[in-house]
């Protein structure tokens, strides 16, 4: 790992480091050594109130003669003894308040009156009288002004070192201008105190960096118990992903808790602050590099046009609607049936455009209506006339949906056909479904439905006529792929919080995996996919390997500075419940129904064959399918699912809340 060399000596000692281990060594003598300082400091001010006296009277610096020793020595033998009466070497000075300064003024009358009175009064010394009046004025206010200048600065010093040594301590891996900025916020913040940094760059070790020394990774093993670390603060935005995941790799088998910064892109002010530390996410932990997007492809169907989102509130259509907004259409319509959803994105993206220059200015509409409202979809996409069509919304959860599976056929399936319809009366250039990998061999009803309605964009691409019978306009393509890190139900925030909680975390199956992505990758591969569509394509996003959702949690509990509870380890801190399958989950999913994915021009956007009914087959299937959802008939719903989708095997029993409520009443 390579980082731009300070522009400073590294071993060279800050002026504030320098005075805080001078003060810090003060205040680490023993008591009794304090209070010999505390005497001495007192001596010497006493030969200076003489000093500055005689010069005073002779109205310049005269050096002290022989008989002026009598004076010094008087002060002295006055002094300490009233000094100690009083209490003044009891005293905390670094804690000295109201009481500890009327003490001290006491002792110091007591001392005026008696040094006065012995060489003013009575002549004792042969120096001129007025000493005796102004050498304890002078006295007095240094001795004073010690007091309050130990008070001030080493209280305050010591209140801060103490505060320190209360915080929790942490390394900052990464000795590059990121990471001596991340110091120098934590300084200000008062949340941590940084006791060193970590660096692969040899160069570097052993150095400091603003007073603070640059240890090897490989000494972590011995650093963490010396120093108590319990934080590792990563302060690398410019290295790759994988060798991001290689630290991580390394960093989890110490009882440390891990925080990052995120990469370059995020840090346009230039400045590093402590509130851009954020927790590890799963895209921290899969090690893969996002490729950059096709300017090309991402602004074909959007720059100057109007383009609809559906389910724009949910958290992948709004991550749609970002990412379209980025491309500068003309126009960007919302739709959503959720009030508050569709409040909060539109309200997000206003904020985005207020951003935007007054050229790039976009026309952003929020619209609620139902997808499962033909008329009402109709007239929104004949009112903008949209070239482009997002739809994505859909219900997704697999349980919600397999326990309401009325409400989710009819929403996912009859709302794709209702804004495919839609969309052929409007002459829509292009519609995309956002699809699913559930909806290859499904066991569930969310991804049956799912793979219902990429069946029925294809075969209405198939068919290419409206209703009319005149020749159809608009492409229609889909694109499918896995869980979307951030997403609506997504597991890494339930981890997080549970790991929060103290566990333990919930998991249904210890050997369930499952394919991940970004949403912003997502979104990205999404638009890009529907700029290369032909109509009926079937795109297939590369999602990567699969993760096993097992190691997963075990992981973010070791990067939480935890360690995994089980018979292996029975003092750990955080357990894994197996909870069991839920009905319609599968062990693993799938992207493709066939094989051999046809590669595009984009290395992350596969193209795959998918067999489907041509449109007069599928239609009166269509027809009799809504029939048994309008009768509530949910058990000859999933059976007709199951005539039409290859290779949906349904769990078997009755899950539907209705139906088991029904049940259960006419058994009681």
């Amino acid at each position: 790992m390579k980082h731009n060399p300070p522009t400073y000596k590294v071993a060279s000692f800050s002026l504030r480091e320098s005075k805080n281990r001078l003060v810090d060594s003060i205040l680490s003598l023993p008591r009794t050594a304090k209070r010999a300082c505390a005497v001495v400091n007192d001596g010497l001010l006493a030969v200076l109130a003489v000093w500055f006296s005689l010069s005073l009277i002779e109205r310049t610096w005269v050096p002290i003669q022989a008989n002026d020793y009598v004076l010094i020595a008087g002060s002295l033998l006055i002094s300490f003894p009233i000094f100690a009466y009083f209490g003044i070497y009891r005293a905390i000075f670094r804690y000295a308040g109201w009481n500890a300064m009327m003490g001290l003024a006491k002792a110091a009358i007591l001392y005026a009156f008696v040094y006065s009175f012995l060489f003013t009064v009575a002549g004792v010394s042969h120096a001129h009288p007025a000493v005796g009046v102004m050498q304890p004025l002078l006295f007095f206010v240094m001795v004073m002004a010690s007091r309050v200048f130990v008070r001030y600065w080493f209280g305050d010093q010591y209140n801060s070192a103490s505060g320190e040594r209360s915080l929790p301590s942490v390394l900052i891996y990464g000795a590059g201008s990121a990471g001596r900025q991340l110091a120098v916020a934590l300084a200000r913040g008062q949340e941590h105190r940084v006791v060193g940094f970590l660096d692969d760059d040899e160069r570097l070790h052993n150095n400091r960096l603003d007073g603070r020394l640059i240890y090897k990774p490989s000494e972590l093993e011995t650093l963490i118990p010396t120093l108590e670390v319990t934080d590792i603060l990563l302060a690398m935005p410019s290295i790759g992903r994988q060798r991001h995941l290689e630290i991580l790799e390394e960093l989890r088998q110490f009882p440390v808790h891990i925080q990052t910064l995120p990469g370059m892109a995020d840090l346009v002010s230039g400045k590093v602050g402590y509130n851009d530390l954020r927790e590890l996410d799963i895209e921290d932990l899969l090690g893969r590099d996002p490729v950059i997007p096709n300017g090309i492809l991402m602004n074909k169907n959007i720059r100057g046009r109007t383009v609809l989102v559906t389910g724009a509130g949910g958290s992948i259509g709004g991550e749609l609607c970002r990412q379209i907004l980025s491309c500068s259409p003309e126009k960007l319509l919302l739709v959503d049936h959720s009030e508050s959803a569709l409040y909060e994105i539109h309200k997000s993206l206003l904020e985005l455009v207020s951003h935007m220059s007054t050229q790039r200015r976009v026309i952003v509409v929020p619209l609620i209506a139902s997808v499962q409202n033909e008329p009402l979809i109709t007239e929104i996409m004949q009112t903008w006339a949209p070239h482009t069509v997002y739809h994505a919304a859909a219900y997704k959860h697999v349980p919600m949906v397999e326990h309401n599976p009325i409400q989710g056929i009819s929403n996912n399936v009859g709302g794709t056909l209702a804004c495919a319809r839609a969309a052929v009366a409007a002459q829509v250039s292009n519609f995309v479904l956002i699809s699913s990998d559930k909806a290859v061999r499904p066991t569930n009803v969310m991804g049956a439905s799912k793979r219902l309605s990429e069946m029925i964009l294809q075969a209405l691409a198939e068919r290419g006529i409206d209703a009319q019978g005149n020749p159809s306009k608009t492409c229609f393509c889909m694109v499918r792929f896995g869980n979307v890190l951030g997403s609506a139900g997504s597991v890494v925030p339930l981890f997080r919080e549970q790991i929060r909680r103290g566990g333990p975390i919930t998991l249904t199956h210890s050997e369930i995996t499952r394919y991940f992505m970004t949403m912003s990758e997502a979104a990205q591969l999404v638009i890009q996919a529907g700029a290369m569509a032909s109509p009926g394509d079937v795109f297939v996003l590369d999602m990567g390997d699969p993760v096993r959702i097992f190691e997963l949690a075990k992981r973010m509990i070791e990067l939480s500075g935890l360690s995994l509870k089980d018979a292996d380890n029975p003092i750990g801190n955080i357990e894994i419940h197996i909870t069991g399958l839920r009905p319609g989950e599968k062990l693993y999913e799938e992207l493709l129904i066939g094989g051999n994915p046809m590669r595009t021009q984009h290395p992350r956007i596969m193209k795959a064959e998918e067999e489907f009914f041509p449109w007069q087959i599928l239609g009166p299937h269509l027809e009799r399918l809504f029939d048994l959802l309008d009768e509530g008939d949910v058990v000859g719903s999933k059976l007709h699912l199951k005539k039409l989708i290859n290779g949906y095997q349904p769990s078997s029993g009755l899950f539907d809340y209705i139906s088991l409520e029904k049940s259960e009443s006419e058994v009681a």
